[in-house]
């Protein structure tokens, strides 16, 4: 049975849930974690002044002791609620019994049997088998709300309320939840019981239109970049309405959604045709404003340079021996190069295609001229030193995560792309097997008996994977 103690406590407003027992005019903090209390000044709402870090500051990270409870899959909420966790947050992630993510039967390929795509997004986070559909089960969920800072969500808009567990449902026991749904199309409108994925949002917001070769057909990006960037705005969207609760003291619900998000980085391409009725339309790996600022084939390979302005227009020119080129009335300036893209393209491809990447690459190395090499992965993920000249900074910046998963082995991840002065993100936790931490969560968050939990795992409310 479920251990008492938390009647008659409410929240108080903080960044983390710190419960507070309240009566006869006091109140007593149950939990306070150091790293967030440590971040705001005592008189509230102002960050902490001052650059020293403080002692033994490399331990602490900014989301420790927040929870969240995470009812995502597949990729924009996780890859939001992975970088939660990369910031020290406990995320404790949901599944179905059994299957557990989707992505979870995404492949090949795969690591002994588990699905690399779900690796990728899922570390530094625990798993609880609960089977939602069970009145017991929405339960588990409630409770687990109740004791958390955040509950995230991706499903079609009025699904879980159907179950209880909708805002409402959760803002009425956990006032101080910061709720966060992330849909295809949003709340409200006439797309609303769509269900979202990444290439229909792309599709749908335009940013196919504007992909692919110029007068080739509209083409999906490499990675799911809509879900991605729908992930970095629902991870921002957390932490401001984290910051929101420490103000105000009540939680909030936020709506993030693929359409939105992708439609917001259209930016200047969305610009122009508000402002200037311009279409948008597919540039390769040109740029519609900005010449030369694409890919040259090479003899052997590809180089990309892009001439961010008039003085670097003259030095690629120079790097070209093309010296009559940047002396032409008709490439003077960006507009004039525009104008007259064709022409000049053709000029520079000609001369482009005379050497090999790597000579291109030591004849613009400390030109202050942006530049680099078309690589494949084997590329990115080399040594440091690529070829016998140009250097790269994956290893450098920590972009490889390494962890020994327990049925998987040893795995290796892209990692966080920020570094921070104060903490590192090392030590990172392998991806978790489908209710892996079950047993865990109900016993050390809930406060669970065994026979209680045993009953659970009887009658299917409840999986616990055993490891061997």
């Amino acid at each position: 049975m479920l251990r008492g103690g938390l009647r008659g406590a409410r929240w108080c407003g903080g960044l983390c849930s710190s419960l507070c027992l309240v009566g006869a005019g006091r109140s007593t903090l149950l939990r306070r974690p150091r790293a967030l209390s440590a971040a705001f000044s005592s008189n509230g709402g102002g960050a902490r002044s001052g650059g020293a870090p403080s002692a033994g500051a490399s331990d602490v990270k900014p989301l420790d002791g927040v929870k969240i409870l995470d009812l995502t899959r597949v990729l924009a909420g996780p890859f939001a609620t992975m970088n939660l966790g990369d910031l020290g947050a406990e995320v404790i992630k949901v599944e179905r019994p059994g299957a557990g993510d989707d992505t979870r039967a995404w492949g090949p390929p795969f690591a002994g049997t588990e699905s690399v795509y779900f690796l990728s997004v899922n570390r530094n986070k625990k798993s609880i088998a609960i089977n939602m559909k069970d009145s017991k089960g929405a339960k588990l969920i409630r409770e687990l709300a109740a004791v958390s800072d955040v509950f995230v969500e991706n499903y079609v808009p009025g699904k879980l309320a159907e179950i209880g567990l909708g805002y409402e449902d959760i803002q009425k026991i956990a006032p101080h939840i910061v709720y966060c749904s992330i849909t295809g199309y949003g709340q409200t409108g006439p797309m609303v019981q769509r269900g979202g994925y990444d290439s229909i949002a792309a599709a749908v917001s335009g940013l196919m239109h504007i992909t692919g070769h110029e007068d080739g057909e509209p083409v999906r990006a490499g990675v799911a970049m809509t879900d991605l960037a729908t992930g970095l705005y629902t991870y921002g969207a957390i932490m401001a309405g984290l910051l929101q609760r420490y103000k105000t003291g009540k939680g909030l619900h936020i709506d993030c959604n693929l359409l939105s998000s992708q439609v917001a980085c259209l930016t200047h391409v969305a610009a122009n045709y508000l402002n200037c009725k311009i279409e948008g339309k597919r540039w390769g790996t040109a740029h519609g404003s900005i010449v030369p600022y694409q890919a040259f084939k090479t003899k052997d390979g590809y180089i990309v340079v892009g001439a961010g302005n008039d003085q670097q227009f003259v030095t690629v020119c120079k790097i070209l021996n093309l010296p009559e080129v940047s002396k032409d009335s008709r490439y003077k300036t960006n507009t004039l190069r525009v104008e007259n893209r064709k022409e000049l393209i053709d000029i520079l491809s000609t001369r482009f295609s005379e050497k090999a990447t790597i000579e291109w690459l030591q004849l613009f190395e400390g030109s202050g001229v942006p530049y680099g090499p078309i690589n494949n992965m084997q590329q990115v993920f080399s040594d440091p030193q690529v070829g016998s000249h140009q250097v790269f900074s994956v290893l450098h910046n920590g972009l490889v995560m390494k962890m020994d998963h327990p049925t998987a082995g040893r795995i290796a991840v892209p990692g966080p792309g920020v570094r921070y002065s104060d903490f590192a993100m090392s030590h990172p936790k392998p991806p978790p097997l489908v209710g892996q931490h079950t047993v865990e969560i109900l016993k050390g968050t809930l406060g669970y008996e065994d026979d209680a939990i045993e009953e659970l795992l009887r009658t299917g409310a409840v999986a616990q994977h055993e490891v061997r």
